[in-house]
């Protein structure tokens, strides 16, 4: 049975309602779009019942916007009735694209501010919806997971002050470390892998890899990301390696402590295509790092992967990392804000994650499971197995 009749059995918990926020605006009209046209084309016995009334949309988005004041200080509004909706609320706290007036000086949108504004949604939305679902793809403040000394927890606190205002699910992507969820741990909190738009992705842009262990290996470029890497080449047959990060404790640069060597441990990658997997690339000077140190060890083609693909430095260091035959292919998703340049580059691979998106909204809108869409490792099979079968179209 396709995905998009995954739920033809149940009920609607709800009308779907679905509110991007300027930031993740262009992503959620993408999964409006899947919306509106598996609805549409969805034949359901009891249809004409009250429980599927407003079943069928020409859109789900719900009307909404944060006006400033000169001060710079804002207010969440709501242009329509949401009482008794099932609400999924979209918001990608890292588009520092987005700007606003303070005092007449131009101020760039940081996490803070487009936190802010999620909870600005949350407040107009006045405890009259039925259920709210937070989708926050980079898990805000989730690099500050654990408390190292007189440090504030701050993703455990956003958590909660999150479910303190009614929300009743969280879903994010690729949490840096899921076991933040423990600070809400009577409510529903999911970390989705895009491991399977990953494959799809490369499969799709590249037509000549030999998947197999002798031909091709996963990396993790530390020890903290090594489930990542042991889940992808587990599920396409490759062996697997890592790379060790010694740091120097002593000293603190751009709030963390300088990377002295990446020791590495595992096989040989020598003429092996290689894909290095991480959450999220920052800076990028790990990731380049730890791919040059491949290629001294004469690994083949690198493909620098991540959920995240941030470029907090700019792409300059990747432009000339792949001029020098270091990495050949950059691939992340468009859960983030993309500026034009990255998608303009000829070694840049975007997956894009907005039919996920809709298959899980979709799916917790009937009360259906979604574990099956949170591991992929069947669709990730038969993607490869078709991929080294001949068919090099990979839908």
């Amino acid at each position: 049975m396709p995905n998009d009749e995954r739920n033809l059995e149940t009920i609607p918990d709800g009308l779907l309602g679905l509110i991007p926020l300027d930031s993740c605006r262009e992503l959620g009209l993408k999964v409006d779009r899947y919306l509106v046209g598996w609805r549409e084309r969805r034949q359901h016995l009891h249809q004409h019942d009250a429980a599927f009334k407003g079943y069928r949309r020409d859109s789900y988005i719900i009307s909404t916007s944060v006006p400033r004041f000169g001060t710079g200080e804002a207010k969440g509004v709501i242009m329509e009735s949401v009482r008794g909706y099932d609400l999924y609320l979209m918001v990608d706290v890292t588009n520092y694209s987005m700007t606003y007036t303070v005092c007449g000086h131009k101020n760039h949108m940081s996490p803070d501010d487009h936190y802010a504004d999620l909870k600005r949604i949350i407040a107009a939305v006045g405890g009259k919806a039925r259920r709210i679902t937070a989708i926050i793809p980079y898990l805000y403040e989730g690099r500050q997971h654990k408390r190292n000394g007189r440090e504030s927890l701050d993703c455990a606190l956003a958590l909660q002050e999150l479910i303190s205002m009614g929300v009743d699910n969280i879903i994010t992507f690729d949490a840096h470390d899921p076991r933040v969820q423990n600070a809400i741990p009577l409510h529903g909190f999911e970390t989705v892998q895009p491991a399977y738009q990953f494959i799809k992705g490369i499969l799709r842009e590249v037509d000549d890899l030999i998947i197999d262990a002798e031909h091709m290996m996963v990396v993790s470029p530390d020890e903290g990301g090594t489930a990542r890497a042991v889940y992808l080449a587990n599920v396409m047959g490759l062996d697997m390696g890592m790379f060790y990060k010694r740091r120097d404790y002593s000293r603190i640069v751009d709030g963390r402590n300088p990377i002295v060597a990446h020791e590495f441990l595992g096989s040989s990658v020598a003429g092996k295509d290689i894909i290095i997997i991480d959450d999220m690339i920052s800076s990028g000077e790990s990731m380049i790092d730890v791919a040059a140190e491949l290629k001294k060890r004469r690994a083949n083609r690198i493909f620098a992967v991540a959920t995240f693909g941030l470029f907090t430095n700019g792409l300059e260091k990747f432009d000339q990392a792949v001029e020098d035959g270091i990495i050949y292919k950059v691939v992340t998703t468009n859960l983030t804000y993309q500026t034009p340049e990255l998608l303009d580059r000829s070694y840049y691979i975007d997956c894009d994650m907005s039919k996920y998106i809709a298959y899980i909204i979709d799916t917790l809108n009937h009360d259906s499971s979604i574990s099956d869409l949170l591991i992929p490792s069947d669709r990730i099979r038969r993607l490869v197995t078709r991929y080294m079968d001949g068919q090099r179209e990979v839908k």
